[in-house]
Formats: C-alpha cells, sequence, structure tokens
C-alpha cells in the first residue's frame, strides 16, 4: 500500500467546529504520559493525529508498535464504507491497511500463535455478500495476503480483544428482542461461550490477563467489571461515570476512562472512586470516547 506523509500538527488552543457525517465527525489526539505520583499524571506534546481527514470519522485507535497507531477511517467524501489506515508517528506517514468492498472496523494487533511467526492484525469486517455479514478477519502485518475469518460461523461481531493468542473476547451485536452478548472463542478448539448479555463496547485484556468489560444493568448503572476467562466468572470492579462504556488500562492496571473534556483513573487498591487526572478542554477536547494506552507512556484520544 501507498504512504503518504503525514503532517502531525501540535494542537492550538482553539479547534474549528465540524460538520457531522453519515457517521459522526470524531478526531484522534495523542499525549505523552508522565506518572509522577499515584494520582499526579502529566500529558505532553500534543499531536493532533487526523488533520487529514478532520471532517471524516477517525476512531477505534489502537497501537500497534511504540510508534505506529491502526485507526478506522471513513472519509469525509466517502458514505459508503470504512477503511484500516495507519499512522506512523516516527516517519509521519499515513498508510491506507485495506481498500475493499467491504467495509473494515476495529482493528487490533493479534497474539502469535504457536504455528505461526508472522504478526498479524484482526479487524471487524462488515462483507459485501448482500447480508452485511459481520465477522472476525485477521490479516498479515506484512499485508501478503488478503486474510481471512477467523471464527468462520461466528457472525454479528461488533468488537473484539484478545485476550491470549487464540482466545478472543467478542461483542455479538444484538437487537430490540436479543441484547448485545459477550462471547469467548477459542480459536485452538473452535469453541464459543456465551458469557453475559447487556454490555458495552469496550473490551479490553487487563495486565493479569482477565477481561475488562462494562455491564449495562437494568437500573441504568453501568458496571465496569473483570472477568477470569478460566473460570468465566465476573467480577465487580466499580460503576462508570454517566454512564460511559469507553476505558483503557494502564501496565499496573489502573483503569483510565473519560468524561467530556477530563480523564479520570481509578485503581481497585488504591482508590475509591473515580479520581480526575487531566482536563483537556484548553485543547477544544470536549467530549472524549475511546481511549488507547501504549505501556503507560502514551495515550491515543477520541473526541466527537
Amino acid at each position: 500500500m501507498r504512504s503518504t506523509l503525514l503532517l502531525l500538527a501540535f494542537i492550538a488552543f482553539s479547534i474549528h467546529t465540524l460538520k457531522a457525517q453519515q457517521l459522526p465527525k470524531t478526531n484522534i489526539y495523542h499525549f505523552n504520559i508522565e506518572q509522577r505520583s499515584d494520582s499526579l499524571y502529566s500529558f505532553t506534546k500534543p499531536l493532533y493525529l487526523t488533520g487529514f481527514n478532520s471532517e471524516g470519522y477517525n476512531n477505534q485507535p489502537t497501537f500497534v508498535s511504540d510508534h505506529e497507531i491502526y485507526l478506522t477511517v471513513q472519509m469525509a467524501d466517502d458514505t459508503t464504507q470504512t477503511d484500516i489506515y495507519s499512522l506512523n508517528l516516527k516517519t509521519k506517514t499515513k498508510t491506507q491497511i485495506t481498500a475493499t468492498a467491504d467495509s473494515e472496523y476495529s482493528p487490533m494487533r493479534s497474539g502469535v500463535r504457536a504455528d505461526s511467526d508472522t504478526p498479524a492484525f484482526s479487524c471487524v469486517r462488515v462483507e459485501n455478500d448482500g447480508e452485511n455479514t459481520q465477522r472476525l478477519w485477521g490479516f498479515p502485518m506484512n499485508r501478503s495476503n488478503n486474510g481471512q475469518p477467523i471464527f468462520e460461523k461466528v457472525k454479528g461481531v461488533g468488537y473484539h480483544t484478545w485476550v491470549t493468542p487464540t482466545k478472543a473476547a467478542l461483542f455479538i451485536v444484538g437487537n430490540l428482542d436479543n441484547p448485545h452478548r459477550l462471547v469467548i472463542a477459542d480459536e485452538s478448539w473452535g469453541r464459543v461461550e456465551n458469557i453475559t448479555a447487556n454490555i458495552g463496547r469496550c473490551l479490553q485484556r487487563m495486565p493479569n490477563g482477565n477481561l475488562a468489560f462494562v455491564h449495562k444493568m437494568g437500573d441504568n448503572s453501568w458496571l465496569l467489571k473483570k472477568l477470569n476467562v478460566n473460570s468465566k466468572r465476573p467480577e465487580l470492579i466499580t460503576a462508570m461515570i454517566n454512564e460511559k462504556e469507553d476505558f483503557a488500562i494502564m501496565p499496573d492496571g489502573t483503569f483510565i476512562m473519560g468524561s467530556g473534556s477530563k480523564l479520570y483513573k481509578f485503581n481497585q487498591k488504591k482508590d475509591n472512586s473515580w479520581v480526575e487526572i487531566a482536563d483537556f478542554k484548553y485543547y477544544g477536547i470536549n467530549n472524549i470516547t475511546r481511549l488507547a494506552i501504549r505501556n503507560g507512556k502514551q495515550i491515543a484520544i477520541v473526541s466527537k
């Protein structure tokens, strides 16, 4: 795929309002993180990453290395599909990774399996088959082939994360009669296990190998929970703020979430409730949604 020069701009203190698209207009920002004490975090060297598509959809960032971010992009003049792009923070280039008749979402680097030494990534593909079938696909990072479905018979996949190199947690899209479900799929055994329903879109592997997710309860309380993927027993961590469902996890197990222009942290061993650690309103970031963290040193922030 062709790479093009990406101009990474330092964020000004006001960012103009942009027009909405078929998919919501979203942009992505990058900061370095320094944790100075238990509750004191410094966010420095701000970069506005998505100026190349400032009026379009830029979402679901994931770090695939210290210098490279994959993300989902719908260009502002395209109302039909999304593709996966790469942003290289070191070379300041962007590369279109997928360019198909299908739509791809939610990229994530996959674990290296025992039967392969080729690094890979996975994403949700909405297949152009007349039924918009949604399955999880896998691709080699070197793009030496066009990829293939990972769990061929599992349809309706909306989001995912890998908890082991062969075991994935999947968000299965529901409807009014059947709510969204969390399932665990094991590629090596071909097994799919239902865990629970009414979950949020964010699925994250914790440093100890457990799965973290948001459980949307009937009383409008949205609860952050953890799941031991072997025992399949969910346990409460804490309640989310303002019915938010997106979060990321630091290497020490601290959870980071956004609400409005602010970031909050929660550590089960140290905190009784969420603690504010940053306010990005002076950067024009006012509606934080998804987050991605790399080794506790970098953060990518999505804002509507």
